[in-house]
């Protein structure tokens, strides 16, 4: 009967993780970035994310294929690790890929404070407005800490958006669109919920990567995910509010909570690097960002994933 339970535990656990599409405690996978350049008719820059190690993932790069002329940049403000790359035409139609190996960590509320302050400050399309003050003020009108707030901003979202990726706007993290439209996927409801936590002297901050299917071991993956912290009562805290409004069951949980199945690849806005892109500061960073001549110009993408199973436990051996 030991033996029988010590086969089965394994196997129990991975069907508790499947059963909302959370997978809790810590998931194991391996995960693949494609990308094919177009033909090139001069030359062009390209930034691209590179994950690395946290607190809460584990990351190997076990291999990358680039074209010649690549080089590993940091951002100025957040130190996220970006390839970048000078691209002649005789690289077009290449393709670009990196393969990583990950254990990842269910994230919930931790201490770890840093520079907080940057976190307060506008961004390009997360701006600073009395429109923001207001509501954010009419949200937590009686909340008395940091964390009753975050909370209250949360549910003010949760109720004020909709999922809803029709339209031509939708995906840019735009603040003020997401507050008139009401609309909108993860990249808005969250910087929505960060203009006001921001507004509300709360700081924020955005990340971006993926999410891993919880039901399947290997597959593709369709597109990226985002997801938010707030800074209060001494902790960051974390929230999906997109994937909360998908899963209202799990509401509670994506206050606080961020599963172990998802892989991020950077944090933050208005990504600065040297050298710079002549579109400017970097949006957020998920997709390579391809520029010709000065224009950003996009690109095939593929990403999969294939789950690695951990070894079962040996059970004893009976003569």
């Amino acid at each position: 009967m030991n033996t029988l339970r010590l086969i089965l535990f394994p196997l129990l656990l991975q069907c508790t993780a499947f059963a909302d599409g959370v997978i809790r405690g810590e998931d194991h996978f391996e995960f693949s970035y494609r990308a094919t350049l177009p033909q090139l008719d001069g030359k062009a820059e390209m930034w691209l994310p590179l994950a690395k190690s946290d607190a809460f993932q584990t990351v190997e790069v076990e291999r990358i294929s680039l074209p010649a002329g690549w080089r590993k940049i940091e951002d100025r403000d957040y130190k996220n690790e970006i390839v970048a790359l000078t691209l002649d035409p005789a690289e077009g139609g290449k393709s670009i890929e990196i393969d990583y190996k990950v254990v990842r960590h269910e994230k919930a509320s931790y201490t770890n404070a840093g520079n907080t302050a940057r976190f307060l400050q506008a961004e390009r399309l997360v701006p600073q407005n009395a429109t923001f003050v207001s509501l954010a003020r009419d949200a937590t009108f009686g909340k008395t800490t940091g964390l009753e707030c975050g909370r209250a901003l949360y549910d003010h979202v949760l109720a004020r958006m909709k999922y809803d990726k029709s339209g031509s706007r939708w995906g840019r993290g735009d603040a003020v669109y997401a507050c008139d439209a009401r609309v909108g996927n993860c990249t808005d409801f969250h910087s929505y919920f960060i203009a006001l936590a921001r507004a509300s002297g709360i700081p924020a901050r955005f990340a971006i990567g993926f999410t891993i299917p919880s039901d399947a071991n290997d597959g593709k993956i369709s597109g990226y995910h985002c997801w938010a912290e707030f800074f209060a009562d001494g902790k960051w805290v974390p929230v999906d509010i997109s994937e909360a409004w998908k899963n209202p069951a799990l509401a509670d949980y994506y206050f606080g909570h961020h599963p172990a199945n998802r892989f991020e690849l950077n944090q933050g806005r208005d990504l600065l690097t040297e050298p710079k892109p002549a579109s400017g500061p970097i949006n957020f960073l998920v997709y390579p960002l391809l520029e010709i001549a000065g224009k950003p110009v996009k690109m095939e993408t593929e990403f999969a994933f294939h789950r690695v199973k951990l070894d079962q436990p040996k059970t004893a051996q009976t003569h």
